[in-house]
């Protein structure tokens, strides 16, 4: 019997950009603290191996801080050996990350720069298929079936998508969707998909230990995998650090609450797209709501633009009762309700009259 972790696309070095400097620095640190994790994982269920299968850094010149960081993290982990597959962003030419990645690296790790057998361990072959480019265009696993392991269990390790579906970032769908079959694989770990996937009974996408976007739902884990004879079993284990939520949320009528999550909001990022229709007053609260509630969480942002008002007279009234700023009011909600106007416009008389009811509120 053999067990070991199966995880990938740790992206480590990604920048994050989009997000505030310090919201940035958790995010990458949660990233580098996932190997700690893995670790965990595989000491507490007695696996002695950790085989990341692609992207372990985000691009193909990460700085040395970053490519140190994951060696000094690996290396506190002295007991369970590590088997890292270069990915399509940091794929076998990447030749300056990964001379320093293996001159630099402790006796538990090991990287997979050629697809040639390795012994995992005694009666275990790994078969590698390391990507030489973004878009290699070619399925890298076809030297697979007719690899020499003489008795030896065979486990593969690969990156790039498969099944038809679309890859993570837009490459061709060339992997073979019977590759463990044809290959007489035991188990074949894949990276590229972030998001945790079941190909077939013993071929497993693990998906990243940490999200780095709102697109997929399943919280991140990484998998056991366990393999005794024919029978393999894979249990997924929790690896996030950080919670990643987004909501899409429909009102009708006078609803005014939000589903703000009530735990661990300094470890979330929150994304929520408000639709449906609502009376100025409620789209009032809703925001002052949010205002309130954004600081507890690691990142937060609401989006109002998809909730259209609802005018009424007794709304119009908290705005002015007569005179120029009724007029404007009564003007902008013609232009919001007109049909004939485009979108645009309608969604920026609805903005307009919003501020209104704003000002109106605050005076």
């Amino acid at each position: 019997m053999v067990s070991f972790v199966h995880s990938s696309d740790l992206h480590l070095g990604k920048s994050f950009g989009t997000f505030p400097e310090d919201v940035r620095v958790r995010l990458q640190q949660a990233r580098l603290e996932s190997l700690t994790t893995l670790a965990d994982i595989a000491r507490t269920n007695g696996a002695r191996h950790v085989l990341l299968a692609g992207d372990t850094f985000d691009k193909m010149t990460p700085a040395p801080k970053v490519i140190r960081g994951a060696l000094n993290a690996m290396r506190e982990a002295a007991d369970v050996t590590w088997w890292v597959l270069p990915g399509n962003h940091d794929h076998v030419n990447a030749t300056e990350l990964w001379r320093t990645f293996t001159s630099d690296a402790p006796a538990n790790v090991h990287a997979l720069l050629r697809p040639e057998p390795v012994m995992l361990t005694d009666g275990v072959a790994l078969l590698p298929a390391p990507p030489t480019e973004r878009h290699p265009g070619r399925d890298l696993t076809d030297w697979f079936d007719d690899a020499a392991t003489g008795d030896a269990l065979r486990i593969g390790l690969a990156h790039g998508s498969i099944r038809g579906f679309s890859a993570e970032d837009g490459g061709a769908s060339v992997l073979s969707f019977n590759r463990a079959r044809d290959a007489g694989l035991a188990y074949l770990g894949l990276g590229d998909w972030h998001g945790q996937l079941q190909v077939s009974e013993n071929t497993w996408y693990s998906g990243a230990p940490e999200a780095d976007s709102f697109k997929h739902a399943m919280d991140p884990s990484a998998l056991l995998v366990e393999v005794d004879g024919a029978r393999v079993t894979v249990t997924p284990h929790p690896t996030s650090r950080l919670i990643w939520r987004a909501s899409e949320v429909d009102l009708i009528g006078d609803e005014a609450d939000l589903p703000l999550p009530p735990q661990d909001r300094a470890r979330t990022l929150l994304k929520l797209t408000l639709t449906g229709r609502a009376r100025p007053a409620v789209r009032r609260d809703l925001e002052a709501a949010f205002d309130h509630a954004a600081p507890d969480f690691l990142w937060a942002e609401a989006e109002f633009d998809g909730l259209d008002l609802v005018h009424e007279t007794s709304d119009l009234d908290q705005i002015d009762r007569q005179g120029a700023l009724r007029a404007a009011a009564e003007a902008l909600v013609r232009e919001a309700d007109d049909q004939a106007l485009s979108p645009e416009a309608r969604a920026t008389a609805d903005a307009a009259l919003s501020l209104l009811f704003t000002y109106a509120a605050e005076a």
